[in-house]
This record gives C-alpha cells, structure tokens and sequence, in this order.
C-alpha cells in the first residue's frame, strides 16, 4: 500500500481553522484545487482491497458531496448501483431524515430508496468527528438496513473504534492523519 499520490497531496494540502477545528482542505475531502484520475483510482481501488472481504452486498451508499465520487468509482468496479444521501429533501414516499451534527456545522439529510433488508456499504471522504457517520449508521439501524461495512478516505480523528462497537460494523479507513503545528501527519 504506497499509496503516493494521496500522500503527497495531503502534505501539500492547506489548513484552515473552523473556530478550534483544523479543517483540511484536500482533493478527496473539498474537490478543490481538483481530483484527478490518478488520486481517486488510487483511493477507489484501495478501498477495492477491503471491499471485497465484506462479501455479498446489494447497494453501495455515500453521503452527499464528498463520498460521491468514490462511490462513482466503487460502483463502476463492481457493478453495483449506489445511493447517495442528499442534503435536500424531496418529499418522496420512505423519505427518512437524519440529523448530521459534525465538528463544524448541523443539517439535515435525507435517506431515499433504501429499505428494510437491504444489504449495503457505505463509503465517504472522511471520518473526523463522527457526527455525520454515527448520525447515518444510527437511522439505516432503525430502517432495518444492513450495513456490512464502512470505508473512509480520509481519518482524522479518535472516533473510529468507538464507532464501530457501538454500531457493530468494521470501519476500514485507507490513511489516518493527524494535525501537528499546521501540518498533516500521517500515522
């Protein structure tokens, strides 16, 4: 796992203060400057590597905006179709909402055309806080959906472990960083 192209462009990647979170602004996580093909292949098929251990599963899901191009990805190397959970409401019949409470901002989200039964991953950009994803794992348990495994770009937090047995469902990130005097550490 050398994963060079994404090093590298956490190294160069700014940080920004968001009150006392250092927030990092990097291709994966922010789309800005740009991603290019070589980084989100090399993310993508990382995430492949640990995909393929989770077995059968019907649905790729990802959180809107950031998770949607690895979930793009994900689902041309296999073959399976992905939801993404919106930021806007649409009013649609087994609509479900979800209160997203992270380390800078709280929204809504809105889950639509999931199930009970269903057998899914969920993939997105980055673990930080772990509002978002806690929010998420939370309303798929009440729906009945199953969530096989999640898989993260980008871990900048302590969250993971807490997560994962509390949620019963593997977390698998592909780098974890940390901030230290403006910079990015990967550990």
């Amino acid at each position: 796992m050398s994963l060079e192209h994404l090093k590298q462009s956490l190294y160069e990647a700014p940080i920004v203060k968001k009150g006392d979170y250092d927030y990092v602004i990097h291709p994966i996580t922010d789309g800005v400057p740009y991603i290019t093909p070589e980084l989100l292949k090399e993310v993508s098929d990382e995430m492949m590597k640990h995909i393929k251990k989770c077995g059968k599963f019907d649905r790729i899901v990802t959180i809107e905006a950031m998770g949607i191009p690895l979930a793009s990805a994900l689902s041309l190397d296999t073959g399976i179709p992905f939801t993404i959970i919106r930021k806007r409401e649409y009013g649609l019949p087994g609509e479900v909402s979800v209160e997203q409470v992270t380390g800078y901002s709280k929204s809504k989200m809105y889950i639509n055309g999931l199930k009970k039964g269903d057998t899914v991953i969920l993939v997105d950009d980055v673990l930080s806080t772990g509002g978002t994803l806690k929010a998420v794992l939370y309303v798929l348990k009440e729906m009945g959906v199953v969530v096989k495994g999640v898989f993260i770009g980008i871990y900048k937090g302590n969250c993971k472990e807490e997560i994962a047995k509390i949620y019963g469902v593997p977390i698998t990130t592909i780098v974890d960083i940390d901030i230290v005097g403006g910079k990015v550490i990967i550990k």
